[in-house]
């Protein structure tokens, strides 16, 4: 098994519900070490840029909407096979295909308000971790 990192967001609509620390409880409950977290509201600018491989796609401006509604919770997880292990946890992007017990299952609204966001490979987590976060702002764990 090898450590990983993994990048993720709760968004604005689940920060506006209050859940972020059932989300956050559910996540260290399942191993998982938060090494970087930072609230903000994301910028219509860094949306569209963070998202940029979705720029054709008919969805496009309803996730930009939805991003930058209001304040999100951006955080680095790291956890042996952190990424498989935080895909399985959060659930399927549709919450209507979602797995009971995942936190798309319980949290998600709809498929655009689906709670959460979750970096879907390795070189899509360390583009958005370094997006977001600089070297001195991510405290590793010593395993």
């Amino acid at each position: 098994m090898m450590i990983e990192r993994t990048f993720s967001i709760i968004k604005p609509h689940a920060v506006a519900k209050n859940i972020i620390g059932a989300i956050l409880n559910v996540l260290e409950h399942a191993g998982f070490k938060i090494i970087a977290v930072k609230m903000l509201h994301i910028s219509l600018e860094q949306a569209a840029e963070f998202y940029s491989e979705h720029k054709e796609k008919p969805f496009f401006e309803e996730v930009i909407q939805c991003i930058t509604s209001g304040p999100a919770i951006i955080f680095i997880l790291e956890k042996n096979n952190a990424i498989q292990h935080f895909r399985d946890l959060i659930g399927a992007t549709n919450p209507k295909n979602a797995i009971a017990g995942t936190i798309r299952a319980k949290y998600a609204t709809n498929i655009t308000e689906n709670a959460i966001h979750g970096s879907d490979s390795a070189v899509s987590a360390r583009r958005e971790m370094t997006y977001f976060f600089q070297d001195h702002e991510i405290f590793p764990q010593f395993w």
